[in-house]
């Protein structure tokens, strides 16, 4: 029956898998946090990073992901104003930071791969340490530390030396000194590596949270983390970016080329991958449906019309979401071929 038959279509995918050169967001100047605009960095004739743009707004949690080699921690070093940059230009809320470095260091918070901590100290000790190299006031020194220890759970281990807490907690002391003296920009590299699950699990809310008041990047290998976590999302190969959208734009990516298709009377499966216009064809699960792959020019309109006239029992036709894992793989391989 007609009442049966579901076919759902998005009018346009395009917007969804353009370069980010060509959908560079305009932001307004007063929601601006980071704005880096032709980054790059050159060893040699060696370029790790060429043309990077990336534009952050206040209460955004940006994932930064890229396979081994891509350029991520150069850029973050670079963003952090811990190495200089052979071209291109950044700005911290407005500061200029190769111009006035000091003034726009003062509004960022960074938590690098291995936490850069004290071991000897107890967690107050370290915490009130990096307020004063942080430069928060005297006088308001003691309540930033205090608000530090409670935003990030430290506060029943703030009297405990750093070298007897365990992995999740250090991390957690490397993350309460990067958001001390209350930066705009919070940049977190890999803050979950080497946690175990209920460990990952309390970052990711504590990352969560300071997304509410605070600009984050965040870079991880764990691709399932940025799609719990961040709002955008920005795939760096070979220091170039390949892909930056928002994570609902993602899960659009290319789901215009692969659909789901159901069918009451299947052919074959390999009778389904010799259809002029389907590229790939597999099993999706049961239930008598397909997951197909189109090549490009072949529309979905066309594609229900065969079924018809070939009288397969068409009742299924819809786009299939694309996960971030999807896509990084089809991004990063198709610039290595």
């Amino acid at each position: 029956m007609a009442s049966e038959f579901r076919y759902i279509w998005p009018p346009s995918q395009a917007a969804h898998s353009r370069h980010f050169a060509a959908t560079l967001m305009t932001i307004p100047d007063a929601d601006l946090t980071v704005s880096a605009r032709g980054l790059g960095r050159n060893y040699g004739s060696f370029s790790a990073v060429g043309g990077l743009d990336l534009q952050l707004k206040r209460g955004e949690i940006l994932g930064f992901l890229g396979p081994n080699g891509a350029g991520k921690s150069t850029s973050m070093q670079m963003l952090t104003g811990n190495l200089a940059p052979t071209a291109g230009e950044i700005a911290i809320c407005g500061v200029d930071l190769l111009e006035r470095p000091t003034a726009a260091k003062a509004h960022i918070g960074y938590l690098p791969e291995t936490p850069p901590l004290y071991r000897e100290l107890n967690v107050r000790e370290y915490i009130d340490l990096a307020a004063r190299l942080r430069r928060v006031p005297k006088a308001k020194r003691r309540a930033a530390v205090d608000n530090a220890l409670v935003r990030c759970g430290l506060k029943d281990v703030a009297r405990q030396l750093i070298g007897t807490l365990s992995k999740g907690y250090q991390q957690r002391v490397g993350i309460a000194q990067a958001i001390v003296h209350a930066p705009d920009v919070v940049v977190l590299d890999e803050p979950t590596i080497g946690l175990d699950p209920n460990q990952i699990r309390d970052i990711r809310q504590l990352i969560r949270e300071l997304g509410q008041n605070h600009s984050v990047i965040l870079s991880t290998h764990i691709l399932p983390e940025v799609e719990t976590v961040c709002d955008r999302v920005q795939i760096l190969h070979r220091g170039k970016t390949v892909f930056s959208d928002t994570i609902a734009a993602l899960k659009a990516f290319k789901s215009d080329r692969v659909v789901t298709l159901g069918l009451k009377r299947p052919p074959a499966l390999e009778d389904l991958q010799r259809v002029q216009g389907v590229a790939s064809a597999e099993a999706a699960g049961g239930g008598n449906r397909f997951r197909l792959g189109l090549a490009g020019g072949f529309e979905a309109e066309a594609l229900a019309r065969i079924a018809v006239e070939r009288n397969w029992g068409l009742f299924e036709l819809v786009p299939s979401a694309t996960s971030l894992e999807e896509v990084f793989v089809d991004l990063t391989r198709k610039e290595q071929q």
